[in-house]
């Protein structure tokens, strides 16, 4: 049996006036249109159903349950409403006793305007941000590099310059709305009548339209295209860091503003060089006798060329040495990251009889 008065965290005897409270702080904490748990917004709901009607609340505490009208498994709402919990909105459907017909309401809406959160306004002219893949080398990484990167996007209307009008016509106040973009709508809830602003649906939130419609964007203002544009990639990013170009998303709706293009950054493998973090590391094979006697290596770097290491003698194989300064730039712009090299003692598998001959004089010799 579900306790309803735990469910809404308020005592047994608790008055009309707690209850209500209790329940519009639960509704405000678990919608789902502000992120909440769906689930604990029904069972609240379902709870301040019963506990809110006298009849139904007599019996729940007589009986442990209510026997007529209480709660569906779709969660019945107040004086015979219905809802769908899988859906942002519906229509509210006849109760048993016939209250509730006719009625159209989004729940979300509702608890916005019950609780006076409201969402903040869209900009409803902004065009679409776009997200591209883009796959760099690690070389590239190490001193930044100028991608020629192609899109599909809106970008504004030749012909019209955007405006989403036929040239030589005019673009009037929308009758509607009267230019204000925003219309009221009042509507008849199971809590009463709510009015709520909204964008107007025949301008789009705009306030104006044209006279006529541009033939080419129909009125859009903008028209689709496929352009290829250069990118810098700055030196030091890394696989999965995302890159913003301003402005270079889609085109807004009537001269609104343009979208903006994120660039998710992945790096190719190397095949020599690994990287972690800024730092890279390498492996270097050298010979026996340089392990054994020390040597000048020159150690390869990403960006190409080679670096010395001064090896001393007496290393063993897989020690690892580090450079400072050859790693990876830092993004900040500020000095880079340190390459580690672990050198690699290669054991010939073909000797000659003289090779032969030497090594086993040095194995008499203890070595």
């Amino acid at each position: 049996m579900k306790d309803y008065y735990n469910i809404l965290g308020v005592e047994k005897g608790a008055t009309e006036e707690d209850i209500k409270k209790a329940y519009r702080r639960l509704a405000h904490k678990y919608h789902p249109d502000k992120g909440g748990d769906a689930g604990k917004f029904k069972e609240v709901s379902e709870a301040y159903q019963i506990l809110s009607d006298s009849d139904k609340r007599a019996q729940y505490d007589k009986f442990g349950r209510v026997f007529e009208g209480g709660a569906s498994q779709q969660g019945q709402g107040f004086n015979g409403f219905n809802w769908g919990w899988g859906q942002q909105g519906g229509h509210a459907h006849d109760g048993e006793d016939g209250e509730g017909a006719g009625f159209d309401f989004d729940l979300g809406d509702i608890f916005e305007d019950f609780f006076g959160g409201g969402r903040p306004e869209k900009d409803v002219k902004r065009g679409r941000d776009i997200e591209m893949r883009v796959e760099i080398p690690l070389e590239a990484v190490v001193k930044g590099k100028e991608e020629h990167i192609k899109i599909k996007r809106q970008v504004s209307c030749s012909r019209c310059q955007g405006i989403g009008a036929e040239p030589g016509t005019k673009v009037k106040e929308c009758f509607s709305c009267r230019g204000t973009g925003q219309v009221q709508q009042i509507r008849r809830t199971a809590f009463g009548s709510f009015t709520r602003v909204g964008p107007c649906p025949e301008c789009k939130g705009e306030g104006l339209n044209p006279e006529k419609n541009c033939i080419v964007c129909k009125g859009e203002g903008r028209m689709a295209t496929e352009e290829t544009i250069k990118v810098q990639i700055p030196a030091g990013v890394d696989s999965n860091q995302i890159l913003k170009v301003a402005g270079k998303g889609e085109a807004g709706r009537r001269k609104g503003r343009t979208g903006d293009l994120y660039l998710r950054i992945f790096i190719k493998e190397h095949p020599a060089f690994k990287r972690e973090g800024d730092d890279l590391y390498v492996k270097m094979p050298i010979l026996f006798s340089q392990a054994a006697l020390g040597a000048q290596l020159e150690v390869p770097t990403v960006e190409g060329g080679a670096v010395g290491l001064s090896m001393p003698a007496g290393t063993s194989a897989g020690q690892v040495f580090r450079i400072q300064g050859k790693g990876i730039p830092h993004f900040s712009g500020l000095g880079r990251g340190s390459m580690f090299v672990e050198v690699v003692v290669v054991i010939p598998k073909k000797l000659t009889k003289e090779q032969k001959d030497l090594l086993e004089r040095l194995q008499r010799e203890g070595i």
